[in-house]
């Protein structure tokens, strides 16, 4: 067993009811290497047990946190993955601030945002399988300041009924790109506020290249942090 103390960049849903957590290495505010700690099951996701502090509250988003690993695992694109040693609790050694997002935010990497095909709702959300491994990688976090999160109503696939979904639509180095946001507290805060579009300009977005399914990565947004919410969680 190992640690590895992160800053969490993401926390969000994964299939079939877990989590998918990942975060840069933060030793005494240095920043290091993405890093995504996943579960043995061949599914890969985070369990509500697993990411359960002693004291039972459960590890968040902006949490620096210590995490015990057993081996670095890449699976396909998702070189950062680490397999998390679930016989012991992760320990949580304080609360980002937003400062402290900005010094994570990755400088443009042409290779990861290469190669964009485009989904039937989407844009620029999504890679084909024979390409992805020239991204160098699956996670990115990125600065924008034109953000807007959009709710619709969206068919579903190949016949399946039609859903609401939650997107951010921005710019990044002159390119529009249109993403499903898979993280679940910005899911629900904005569901509830009914269809519709909501700017929201200046934020923080950790992408993340999921597993291959169907011939393709999708890009999704699996973080949205903003300066107002780095405020709440800190309690201001």
């Amino acid at each position: 067993m190992y640690l590895k103390t992160i800053l969490c960049l993401a926390n969000s849903r994964k299939p079939p009811s877990g989590r998918c957590i990942a975060g840069k290495e933060f030793e005494g505010n240095k920043v290091g290497k993405w890093l995504r700690p996943v579960s043995a099951r061949p599914s890969h996701e985070v369990s509500e047990e697993e990411r359960r502090y002693e004291n039972g509250i459960k590890a968040q988003l902006l949490d620096i946190v210590s995490v015990p690993l057993i081996q670095v695992a890449p699976f396909d694109h998702q070189v950062e993955n680490h397999v998390l040693d679930d016989k012991f609790y992760w320990t949580k050694t304080g609360t980002a601030n937003w400062n402290q997002v900005v010094s994570c935010v990755d400088a443009f990497d042409p290779a990861f945002w290469a190669n964009s095909q485009c989904t039937q709702h989407g844009q620029n959300d999504k890679v084909a399988e024979a390409n992805v491994v020239r991204a160098g990688g699956s996670l990115k976090l990125i600065s924008v300041s034109d953000l807007e999160v959009v709710v619709q109503v969206e068919d579903g696939f190949q016949g399946n009924q039609a859903r609401r979904r939650v997107r951010a639509r921005f710019t990044l180095n002159h390119t529009p790109y249109f993403m499903s946001i898979t993280d679940p507290e910005i899911e629900q805060a904005y569901l509830v506020r009914g269809d519709g579009k909501y700017p929201i300009g200046v934020a923080a977005l950790c992408v993340s290249l999921v597993e291959i399914w169907n011939g393709f990565a999708f890009r999704v947004v699996a973080s949205l942090i903003t300066p107002q919410r780095c405020a709440q969680i800190n309690g201001h």
